[in-house]
């Protein structure tokens, strides 16, 4: 087995770190562990929504449409990503929240990997923005 390779299945290890699989937060040594990037595996049931805005995002964000119906508020904008392979992408300043409309499956790449993002406990549904 070669330490700098992992093989996994997104749906089964994405709830191990709430919805992440890949960024600055996974173990040192750890095929996963990224400085530059972000990735979360979300299923989101209908009806699922942020908690709360992220505010100052000081990265830039891709999120594709797997499955369902999912929107993605900006300001000013509401995006409504509903065919597979929809997607929007965002960058420095913009602030963020979404919401399920239907049982969704979203990818979400985000760059860079940059600790200190988790909003407080109480926003399970996605503790790191």
């Amino acid at each position: 087995m070669n330490d700098s390779v992992y093989v996994g299945n997104a749906g089964k290890d994405a709830p191990l770190d709430r919805g992440w699989i890949l960024g600055h937060f996974k173990n040192a040594g750890d095929p996963r562990h990224s400085d530059a990037v972000e990735i979360k595996w979300g299923i989101h049931p209908p009806g699922d929504e942020r908690a709360q805005w992220v505010r100052g995002e000081e990265r830039t964000a891709l999120l594709v449409l797997i499955s369902g119906r999912f929107r993605v508020e900006l300001p000013g904008r509401s995006v409504l990503l509903e065919q597979q392979g929809d997607y929007v992408v965002w960058g420095h300043g913009v602030d963020h929240s979404w919401f399920a409309e239907e049982e969704s499956v979203v990818l979400t790449v985000r760059w860079p990997s940059v600790p200190g993002y988790a909003v407080d406990a109480s926003d399970a549904a996605e503790p790191r923005g």
